[in-house]
């Protein structure tokens, strides 16, 4: 398993938080793997075998090959049918919303098809990125894709900006009203722009940063005492902890770390 992050241009850095690429043996990827929320989007391009998205046991679809991935508000599972090599953009929270015109919110919780989103454009650019020699090759030409679509990044709303760098350097547990500093007027206009530049709420963005907070200190196995990872994580105690984690990952704390479909969580969530 092979599993690589790259920086992205420095034209893009502000709303791209990385590249990623992710090859698997057919030998080691047919299992399913469980998917939890990381309040990042994702345009990802698969170059391997087709990949399933299973919501429960019985109902699955195949992935697109070249799709967004929108906020995941719940787990999922993904299960690939052969070898993987998979190719990806992360965007930092708000950052895809500077790419296009649809609301993100209409984006959340399925894979849509990158064609659907940028026409023929976005057929071309799978093109091309399926026959591209290297990783280097690749991320030069999405970026170049990506360069050539960018709206002015002033439609960012500064307070959704100012907004998601708090919850990041609070990892997640300052209250929204603490960062409007009781500017309770701006609620109502802060959790409109979220939904149409986010995806989610303020709350579920700041809940989703504190549960990958409390990830990385469980999969890096430091510290080892779930007591001491959810006050370490600012939630209120043990209880609150669980009650979240459920939320998101669709289980416990201590059946998620004795899960054996971890191992793509393991890579991608242990490292911020």
């Amino acid at each position: 398993m092979n599993y690589q992050t790259f920086k992205a241009h420095p034209d893009l850095e502000a709303i791209v938080k990385c590249y990623w690429t992710l090859e698997v043996p057919s030998e080691m990827a047919t299992e399913k793997q469980r998917i939890v929320p990381d309040g990042c989007i994702e345009m990802a391009f698969i170059l391997g075998e087709d990949i399933k998205r299973l919501e429960n046991e019985e109902n699955w679809v195949l992935q697109p090959r070249a799709m967004v991935v929108g906020q995941i508000t719940k787990s999922y599972f993904i299960q690939p049918t052969g070898f993987v090599n998979s190719f990806a953009v992360r965007f930092y929270p708000y950052g895809f919303a500077t790419f296009i015109k649809t609301p993100v919110k209409e984006l959340a919780d399925k894979d849509t098809p990158l064609a659907m989103l940028f026409g023929e454009s976005a057929n071309e650019l799978e093109q091309k990125i399926i026959h591209a020699a290297s990783t280097e090759e690749r991320i030069e030409i999405v970026e170049s894709f990506l360069l050539s679509k960018l709206i002015e990044t002033s439609t960012i709303d500064k307070i959704v900006k100012s907004t998601i760098d708090s919850l990041f350097i609070t990892n997640g547990s300052i209250p929204i009203s603490s960062i409007l500093k009781g500017e309770l007027s701006q609620r109502r206009n802060l959790e409109r722009n979220f939904l149409k530049q986010v995806g989610i709420s303020p709350k579920q963005l700041g809940k989703i940063i504190r549960l990958q907070t409390a990830l990385r200190m469980m999969l890096n196995k430091q510290p080892d005492s779930l007591t001491t990872i959810a006050y370490a994580s600012e939630y209120y105690d043990q209880a609150h902890f669980i009650k979240d984690f459920k939320e998101f990952t669709g289980t416990n704390p201590k059946e998620y770390l004795s899960d054996e479909q971890l191992v793509l969580s393991s890579l991608f969530y242990s490292e911020d």
